[in-house]
């Protein structure tokens, strides 16, 4: 049963609705519910503030009310827990979420009658070169800045040297995250259900310009080369830190890092056709 209930919102949209909604379920259910400080600060509601080692940990289900971003931030948040993420849209179509609004009440009692599955989700993870430590759900990528020059970074793979891109940028997504930067770069759709990383290149000048399946077991290194400008480390999409050449950014695979409820309404080669659009050609229409 669910007893407390976590909750992630988005930075800018109007939460205040879905926040009241289940507030009055879990009322009426015996449950508690958790908000971090920063967020819940933003809304006038009776959720408990706390920091985000607790709500992950003392959860039994993280609501995310937002988009693929707050989601990303969800798992992130709950990566290395058992604690289950819940996505919940709001306002535009968002790929990572389960239920829109007003499914919540339904959503929520089903959780607690335990009528769901749950989807592993691998991670990916590495350490910069000043040692903090990053975790990813959709991807890490190597970026040009502009006007720094292009991405000349060398690939390595279980420490022997593979290939070496001259880019717009080296993308390292998980599949997870292949409907995102790396579609747009070139990439495959790949399944959730599958365990790999991708490495797509974006924009390539040099004449391979293939994408790399690897496995989880086979480490990953990205060489940045003397004749690649500056790069900025992109994290699900959000700076990190900036690399130049004689860095390198070691990247493993980290299956099973989050759990993502499923409640069956959707299956994933629905909700990647209906975001991308995947129609095919007209000439067999």
């Amino acid at each position: 049963m669910v007893h407390t209930v976590g909750i992630v919102l988005h930075p800018q949209r109007d939460s205040a609705p879905a926040m009241e909604t289940i507030l009055q379920w879990a009322g009426t259910h015996g449950a508690s519910v958790l908000g971090l400080a920063d967020d819940i600060a933003r809304i006038d509601c009776s959720a408990i503030p706390v920091d985000p080692e607790t709500l992950a940990s003392k959860s039994n289900i993280v609501v995310s009310l937002g988009g693929d971003g707050t989601m990303l931030r969800s798992m992130r948040l709950a990566a290395g827990t058992k604690t289950p993420v819940l996505g919940v849209n709001l306002g535009k179509l968002g790929y990572l979420a389960e239920i829109d609004v007003d499914d919540l009440p339904w959503a929520l009692s089903a959780i607690d009658n335990r009528q769901y599955t749950l989807e592993e989700r691998l991670a990916i993870r590495s350490t910069l070169p000043e040692g903090r430590e990053v975790t990813a759900f959709n991807d890490i990528a190597l970026v040009r800045v502009p006007g720094d020059g292009s991405a000349a970074i060398g690939v390595r793979i279980l420490g022997v040297p593979f290939v070496r891109y001259a880019a717009d940028a080296v993308i390292v997504a998980t599949p997870t995250g292949s409907t995102a930067y790396a579609f747009s770069a070139g990439g495959p759709i790949v399944s959730p259900n599958l365990e790999g990383v991708l490495v797509v290149p974006s924009s390539p000048h040099s004449s391979y310009n293939r994408a790399l399946m690897l496995s989880v077991d086979e480490t990953l290194s990205l060489d940045v080369l003397e004749r690649s400008g500056r790069l900025a480390v992109e994290v699900d999409g959000g700076v990190a830190t900036y690399v130049g050449p004689g860095d390198r950014i070691d990247i493993n695979a980290v299956p099973g890092a989050a759990q993502v409820i499923r409640l069956g309404h959707t299956t994933f080669s629905e909700r990647a056709r209906r975001k991308l659009r995947v129609t095919g050609s007209a000439e067999v229409d």
